[in-house]
């Protein structure tokens, strides 16, 4: 049976009002009917509901978080940084994850909408701005992480992924690989997108033709694995001799579909790079060149972000956080 503050009063002799104040504003109670409401809050066992209370405040002590792959280690620590930020200040975080999936993360955002949380951090999987509007009239603060925006409506942190696509390809480039395939998606993701963007870039400066692109229906391992295959069974002549994987998780998929029982060798028959620098590439049966973006940092910044727009209301300047990738090499990239 529910304990309410109705049974508290009853017991204590006192209002109802009187138990609020107890419960919110003790200073307002004399010491003796604050001890009389304490000693029927402990007989009755009651617990007070602090969602509801906060609700009706309207000061939430929770956010939402949607990534686009909880699977994938990045997404992981962003989430990490994200939540101890949040820890430091006494807010609980509430983590989705959309699995790339258009569906799935209109409902994780319903269910945050309908939780009145204090905001939303989110990595969406496409055009999510509509939403965004709505969540705003409904008083949630929103911010895109892992995604720039150039709508100054809202606030965003991301790393430049033209430029991480650009050195990425353009490191395969200065190796000597001519023939360089780019293996990611879906397209619609727009940090994919512009991955490849950044590749196409570079490669044109090198005087190579474009990349081949190899799409695939999510960026796991999995998918990686069976791209990897592929290509192991096909006549060396169409083979590339160099991949650019859109993120490490692709990689190493890749790396083992490569290596699995083919005789390929990395990098002497092709070169890999990744994109994200997961703990897992430097440790991988051959060390995997990457993009390093800070992911717990990422996540960190895009919470301090919502919290200063969900305290500040109507009037707030939206900020685009972006940071600068950076080339790390290892033994998947040495020179042929």
């Amino acid at each position: 049976m529910t304990v309410s503050v109705k049974d508290v009063a009853q017991l204590a002799g006192v209002s109802v009002g009187t138990v609020s104040n107890v419960l919110n504003r003790p200073d307002r109670v004399t010491p003796g009917t604050l001890r009389r409401v304490n000693e029927a809050i402990a007989k009755l066992g009651f617990v007070r509901n602090a969602a509801a209370s906060q609700l009706r405040a309207g000061l939430s002590r929770s956010v939402g978080l949607v990534v686009l792959d909880s699977a994938n280690p990045f997404f992981t620590d962003l989430a990490r940084g994200a939540e101890d930020h949040a820890a430091s200040l006494g807010i609980s975080v509430l983590v989705g994850n959309s699995g790339e999936d258009p569906a799935r993360e209109a409902t994780y955002l319903d269910l945050f909408e309908e939780q009145r949380v204090r905001g939303v951090m989110l990595s969406p999987v496409g055009d999510i701005t509509a939403r965004l509007e709505r969540l705003r009239g409904r008083g949630i603060a929103a911010v895109l992480v892992d995604r720039h925006t150039r709508n100054a409506a809202f606030s965003s942190v991301s790393v430049d992924d033209v430029v991480g696509g650009h050195l990425a390809a353009g490191h395969l480039a200065s190796l000597g690989r001519k023939d360089i395939a780019f293996v990611g998606g879906p397209m619609h993701i727009r940090q994919v997108a512009d991955r490849l963007e950044g590749a196409r870039m570079a490669l044109a400066e090198a005087g190579l033709p474009g990349p081949r692109v190899i799409e695939v229906p999510s960026m796991t391992l999995l998918s990686g694995r069976e791209v990897g295959r592929e290509l192991a069974r096909a006549p060396e002549s169409e083979r590339p001799d160099a991949i650019f994987a859109a993120n490490d998780m692709l990689g190493l998929g890749l790396m083992q579909g490569l290596l699995m029982g083919s005789g390929l060798r990395i990098p002497e028959d092709i070169a890999l790079i990744g994109y994200d620098d997961i703990a897992f590439a430097e440790s991988a049966m051959v060390p995997m060149s990457s993009i390093r973006q800070d992911a717990a940092d990422l996540g960190r910044r895009a919470m301090e972000l919502l919290l200063e727009e969900a305290a500040s209301g109507d009037g707030y300047e939206h900020r685009q956080v972006v940071t600068e990738p950076t080339l790390v090499v290892r033994a998947s990239t040495r020179p042929a």
